[in-house]
């Protein structure tokens, strides 16, 4: 029989580095407290699906939550997070940077139990929100000010600058938030010759 995208996930890994069918994988670290979290999901009626190699569940072919596991911890990424009421305080931003996706992190099977009522409303009160449509205002990359340093580097080199301004919009604001991120000039600067063959090539910061 052949093992369907989500079972391999939850036997095997996520298959995105050498641990992958492993002990020491981080699915596996997590497994009680993901098996519970799969099955409240389940429950939510939500469909299973693979998407970015983590099971991902959907309402009417829409992202509605992830299930990932980390070192630290595992957990459900709600794609439209930030629009929810979030009454129990209990979602984080997995980055400063992220503006949509809230994270529910657990790494105690008791408490995922105890929050079972929580996280089933939670889960229906994310589906109603995908009901209405409503979309996340997310920041354009022109939003984010633009290092003296950069702008620097276009005026010297305008094939640079081209190469930027054709990334796409996504990879433009990590870059941008990275590079505003540091204090010093030096480190500005250091940080954009450090990516400025992979921007040539356009490439994201992790690609």
């Amino acid at each position: 029989m052949i093992e369907s995208g989500a079972t391999i996930f939850f036997t095997k890994g996520c298959g995105r580095c050498k641990l992958f069918d492993t002990p020491k994988c981080k699915v596996f670290r997590w497994e009680k407290e993901m098996a519970l979290l799969r099955k409240i999901l389940l429950e939510s009626g939500l469909k299973e699906e693979v998407k970015w190699k983590h099971p991902c569940y959907t309402f009417e072919g829409r992202n509605i939550v992830l299930l990932n596991s980390t070192n630290h911890y595992c957990a459900l990424g709600f794609f439209k997070g930030v629009l929810m009421k979030d009454k129990e305080k209990i979602l984080v931003a997995q980055t400063e940077n992220m503006q949509s996706v809230r994270q529910f992190r657990a790494t105690n099977a008791a408490a995922i139990k105890r929050l079972r009522p929580v996280l089933l409303s939670y889960l229906a009160e994310a589906i109603a929100i995908e009901k209405t449509g409503t979309k996340v205002a997310l920041k354009k990359a022109t939003d984010y000010p633009l290092p003296e340093e950069l702008e620097d580097c276009f005026n010297e080199n305008p094939e640079f600058k081209k190469a930027f301004q054709q990334l796409t919009p996504g990879r433009q604001k990590g870059y941008l938030f990275f590079f505003n991120q540091a204090k010093q000039a030096a480190t500005r600067t250091a940080r954009i010759e450090k990516y400025r063959t992979k921007i040539l090539n356009g490439l994201g910061m992790n690609d």
